[in-house]
C-alpha cells in the first residue's frame, strides 16, 4: 500500500412484442445522442451507479460513477449579500470509475466513430438487470473483431458492481491489447448552455492510498470541503489463451490491469471485472481500513463468480417486478415505456441504505445531484406502494438531517424546522432564495410522505420514532410562520408554491392544504403516541393550537370565476400574451426575465392541479372540473413535473384522451428526450408520475383519507390495466377492462383480508377469491379545455 421476476403471467416467448416490452434495444453509433443513451443506459442500486458509457469510455458525452451521498463543497457568491443567504453548494462528484475497459487493435484504439461499424447493439434488459452490447467492428488498418460485454451493478450486493468483456478477432489474426482501468477524477465536461446544468468540480478527489497486486487493485481518495472518504477495490477474472501476458501498475489516481497478445480467429479473450465501493466520513474508518473492506467485497463477488452474480440479480428482479409490473394492453410502445420507468424507479433506491433519492437518482449530474421536494411529492408515494422499507429508508434519512433543518430555522427565525428545498448533505443549497428559502412547502411534502407511509404500511414503530418527530417539527414551523388575520383566517404570506413561474405569493392553495394535512397528522399522531409526543415537547396546548390553524386555514377562491386561486390575487394577474410567444420561446425561463414571468398568469408547472391530486378531498366535483379548465389554458408545461398530475386529474373528471396523452409525455420523458435534458440523467418525478398517472389517473386510487379507494375509467386506447400494490402486508392486484374492475390477493393466506371502496362501494377481498364489480359508464365532461396554443400535448390517444 503506496501512501499518497418475473409477474404472474409466464415469461414470454422470444421475440414476440410482449419481450420486446422489456427491453430498451439501441442500434448504430448513434454519436448524436451519446448523453441521453447514457442516461437511459445507467445502471444502480441506490447506493452505486454507473451511466451508460461505452466499456472503453469515447466517444461519450458525461462519464459518471456514482456512490450515493458523495459528493464535493463550494461557496455560493452573491453579487449583494444577504442575511441567511446559503453560503455554500454541495455538488455531486463521480467515484473513481470501474467500468471502463479499454481496447487496442493492431495499436489501434476500439473507437466506433472510426473505421467501419459493421454492427453495434446495446440491449438494457428490465428482466435481468444488465446491459448487453455487441459491436462488430473492422480498424482504419482492416483488422475486424467482434466485442460483446454485459454490466451489472447489483441489487442484492450494495457495494458490488461488474462487467464481463469479451473481444475475438474474425478474419486474420491480430494483436490485441486490453487495459482495464480503474481512474479517478476522470475529467466531466460542463454544460453551461442552460442554468439547470450541473456545475462540475475539477478534480474534486485526493489520493490518499492506491495499490496494485496481480490481477487487482484499489484507490482510495478524499474530498477537501464535504470531508468524505471514498474507496473502490477492482478483482478480475481472465479467460485467455496462454500466449497473453498481463501487466498490473498503480498511480495515485489510477489502477491499470493491461492484457496483451496476439489472438487468431476462434480464440477469445475475457475479462471479467469485480468492483467494490464504500463511502463515508473522513472520521469514519481510516483509509487503510476502508481499502481493506473494499477488496474484501470485491475478492468475494470474484469468488462467488460473474454467472452468480446474474443469478441472484434475475431473482432480485423477479421478486421487485411481482410487485412493481404494470400491465398494458393497447399500446405496446408505452407498455415497453411504463416497465422502463419502473425499472429506474426499482434500482434508484435500498431498504438497507442511509441514503435517499435525489432528482436524477445516480443516473448523471443534472441539477448538481440534488435530492428535491420530487422525491417525497413524486417518488416516495409509488415507492411507499410497491417497495415501503425504501420509502421507510429514504424517510430516515431526512429524520437524520434534522438538526441541520431545526439550525436553518432557527437562522430564518423560524419554529421547528425548514428541510431544504435543494440538499446533497442536509444544508441549503439554493442560492436563489424566492424559490429556495421561500418554498416552505418541501415541509408539508415530508409530512405528506410520513403521514402516507404509515397508512399504507401501519408501521406504528416509525410514526412513534422518527415519524413523530418530522411531524412534528414541521408542524410548529406552520403554527408559527402563519399569522391570524382580523376575520378569525389563517393565512400563510410570502411562500412559493410548485410553479416556478410565481414566486413569494400569500396563501398558496397547494401550500396551505398540505400545510393543513401536516397540521392534522401532527396533532392525530401525537395524541396517538402521548408518551412520545410528551418527550418531545408536545403538550395538549400545542395540539390545540395545531387544529385550530388547520381549520382556519384560508384557501383563495374567486367567486367572480368560480375557480380557486392558485394563491392569492392570481386570477386578478395580467394574462400572458400567447398570440406573440412563439414555439422556440419554450421554456419561457430561458427567453423571459423572471419579472415578466412572475407577474403574469401563466404557470410552469401543475400547482393548483398538483393540490387537487394530493388533497381531492378538499375540492367538489364541480369545483375540480371548473379548475382543472382554468388552469390547463395556462400551464405550459415547462417542467417534466407536470403532465403527471394533469393527467391525474384530466382522467378524474373524465378527458380521458387528454389524461392519456399526458399520461404518454410523462412516461416518454426520458425515452424520447422531451425536453432536451435527459443527458444530464433521468427525470424519475416524472417516471414516477407516470405510475401515478395510471395508477391514480385511470386506476382511481385516492388515499388521503387514510382508506383505500377506486374509481378507475379507462381511456379507449387501453384494453386492459392491471397493476399491483401494498397494503398492510397484503399484495392488492387490480385488473381492468372497459367493462370490469377485479380486485384480488394473489399471495394472501384465505383469512388475509384488505377493505376497499369501489366508485362508492365498500368492498371487502379476502384471500379465497377475487371481487370483480362493473365499470360504470364515464359522465361526459363536455369539451376538452382548451391548452395554450401549441402547449397540448400529442394526440397519441387518437393513434
Amino acid at each position: 500500500m503506496h501512501t499518497s421476476s418475473a409477474t404472474d403471467q409466464p415469461p414470454p416467448t422470444a421475440g414476440t412484442v410482449d419481450d420486446e416490452t422489456w427491453q430498451i434495444r439501441r442500434s448504430g453509433a448513434d454519436l448524436d445522442r451519446l448523453g441521453e443513451t447514457e442516461s437511459i443506459f445507467a445502471l444502480s442500486n441506490g447506493w452505486v451507479g454507473w451511466r451508460g458509457v461505452l466499456d472503453e469510455g469515447a466517444p461519450g458525452e458525461m462519464p459518471g460513477s456514482y456512490v450515493n451521498g458523495l459528493h464535493e463543497r463550494r461557496e455560493q457568491t452573491y453579487p449583494e449579500e444577504g442575511y441567511a443567504f446559503p453560503q455554500a453548494n454541495d455538488t455531486v462528484i463521480s467515484a473513481p470509475n470501474a467500468a471502463l475497459i479499454r481496447l487496442w487493435v493492431d495499436d489501434e484504439p476500439l473507437d466506433i466513430s472510426t473505421g467501419t461499424l459493421h454492427r453495434h447493439e446495446r440491449v438494457l434488459d428490465l428482466r435481468t438487470g444488465v446491459l448487453r452490447r455487441e459491436t462488430e467492428w473492422t480498424s482504419p488498418a482492416g483488422r475486424r473483431v467482434l466485442i460483446r460485454s454485459t454490466r451489472l451493478v447489483s441489487l442484492p450486493r450494495r457495494p458490488v458492481a461488474a462487467v464481463r468483456y469479451e473481444v475475438e478477432p474474425l478474419d486474420a489474426p491480430v494483436e490485441l491489447r486490453v487495459c482495464s482501468d480503474l481512474l479517478a477524477n476522470e475529467r466531466v465536461p460542463e454544460r453551461s448552455d442552460d442554468p439547470r446544468a450541473a456545475s462540475v468540480p475539477t478534480d474534486p478527489l485526493t489520493a490518499e492510498a492506491h495499490q496494485a497486486n496481480g490481477l487487482d487493485g484499489v484507490l482510495v481518495h478524499r474530498t477537501g470541503r464535504s470531508e468524505q472518504r471514498v474507496a473502490v477495490a477492482v478483482s478480475h477474472l481472465l479467460d485467455a489463451p496462454d500466449t497473453v501476458t498481463t501487466t498490473c501498475d498503480d498511480v495515485p489516481d489510477r489502477v491499470r490491469l493491461t492484457v496483451a497478445g496476439r489472438l487468431h480467429p476462434g480464440e477469445r479473450l475475457r475479462l471479467t471485472k469485480f468492483a467494490a465501493y464504500e463511502c463515508g466520513p473522513v472520521d469514519g474508518p481510516p483509509a487503510d481500513e476502508l481499502a481493506d473492506l473494499v477488496v474484501a467485497e470485491a475478492d468475494a463477488a470474484r469468488a462467488d463468480g460473474f454467472d452468480a452474480l446474474l443469478t441472484d440479480q434475475r431473482a432480485s428482479l423477479d421478486a421487485a417486478w411481482q410487485v412493481a409490473d404494470v400491465l398494458l394492453d393497447g399500446d405496446a410502445e408505452l407498455q415497453q415505456a411504463i416497465r422502463f420507468a419502473m425499472f429506474h424507479l426499482i434500482q434508484a433506491g435500498r431498504p438497507d441504505g442511509d441514503r435517499t433519492i435525489s432528482a436524477k437518482g445516480l443516473t448523471g449530474n443534472g441539477y448538481d445531484g440534488h435530492v428535491m421536494w420530487d422525491t417525497e411529492t413524486y417518488v416516495l408515494p409509488v415507492l411507499t406502494y410497491l417497495a415501503p422499507a425504501v420509502a421507510r429508508s429514504a424517510l430516515a434519512w431526512r429524520h437524520s438531517h434534522l438538526p441541520e433543518a431545526r439550525e436553518r430555522a432557527a437562522e430564518l427565525r423560524l419554529a421547528g424546522a425548514t428541510f431544504p428545498w435543494r440538499t446533497i448533505g442536509g444544508r441549503e443549497c439554493s442560492g436563489y432564495w424566492p424559490a429556495g428559502t421561500a418554498a416552505l412547502h418541501v415541509n408539508a411534502d415530508i409530512a405528506d410522505a410520513v403521514l402516507r407511509y404509515v397508512a399504507v404500511t401501519d408501521d406504528q414503530r416509525f410514526l412513534a420514532e422518527a415519524g413523530l418527530e418530522l411531524l412534528v417539527e414541521t408542524a410548529r414551523l406552520w403554527h408559527g410562520y402563519g399569522h391570524w388575520s382580523e376575520t378569525g383566517a389563517f393565512h400563510l404570506h410570502g411562500v412559493t408554491g410548485p410553479d416556478e413561474y410565481s414566486a413569494l405569493g400569500d396563501d398558496n392553495v397547494f401550500t396551505n392544504l398540505m400545510a393543513r394535512r401536516n397540521l392534522r397528522g401532527a396533532a392525530d399522531a401525537a395524541e396517538r403516541h402521548s408518551d412520545a409526543a410528551g418527550r418531545l415537547g408536545v403538550d395538549p396546548a400545542e395540539i390545540a393550537g395545531w387544529r385550530a390553524a388547520a381549520d382556519a386555514l384560508f384557501i383563495p377562491y374567486d367567486s367572480e370565476r368560480g375557480v380557486h386561486e392558485q394563491a392569492a390575487g392570481f386570477t386578478r394577474q395580467p394574462e400572458w400574451n400567447f398570440a406573440d410567444t412563439d414555439e422556440d420561446d419554450y421554456p419561457l425561463l430561458l427567453h423571459f426575465p423572471y419579472l415578466e414571468l412572475y407577474r403574469k398568469q401563466v404557470v410552469k408547472q401543475a400547482d393548483l392541479v398538483l393540490a387537487m391530486q394530493h388533497c381531492p378531498g378538499e375540492f367538489t366535483a364541480e369545483e375540480k372540473a371548473r379548475n382543472f379548465a382554468y388552469y390547463e389554458a395556462r400551464t405550459v408545461r415547462d417542467s417534466s413535473l407536470s403532465a403527471a398530475p394533469q393527467a391525474v386529474l384530466a382522467a378524474e373528471v373524465g378527458h380521458l384522451d387528454l389524461a392519456y396523452d399526458l399520461f404518454a409525455e410523462s412516461v416518454t420523458q426520458d425515452l424520447a428526450d422531451l425536453g432536451d435534458k435527459t443527458a444530464d440523467g433521468l427525470h424519475l418525478a416524472s417516471l414516477a408520475g407516470a405510475w401515478l398517472a395510471l395508477v391514480q389517473g385511470f386506476g382511481g386510487l385516492r388515499d388521503d383519507r387514510g382508506v383505500l379507494s377506486f374509481d378507475p375509467r379507462l381511456p379507449r386506447r387501453i384494453d386492459r390495466l392491471s397493476f399491483s400494490l401494498r397494503w398492510r402486508g397484503h399484495r392488492l392486484r387490480v385488473t381492468l377492462t372497459p367493462n370490469e374492475a377485479r380486485y384480488e390477493l394473489p399471495d394472501a393466506a384465505p383469512d388475509a383480508t384488505v377493505e376497499l371502496w369501489h366508485h362508492g362501494e365498500h368492498l371487502r377481498v379476502t384471500g379465497t377469491e377475487a371481487v370483480t364489480r362493473p365499470m360504470p359508464p364515464v359522465p361526459d365532461p363536455g369539451p376538452e379545455p382548451p391548452s395554450p396554443p401549441g402547449r397540448r400535448p400529442d394526440r397519441r390517444s387518437a393513434a
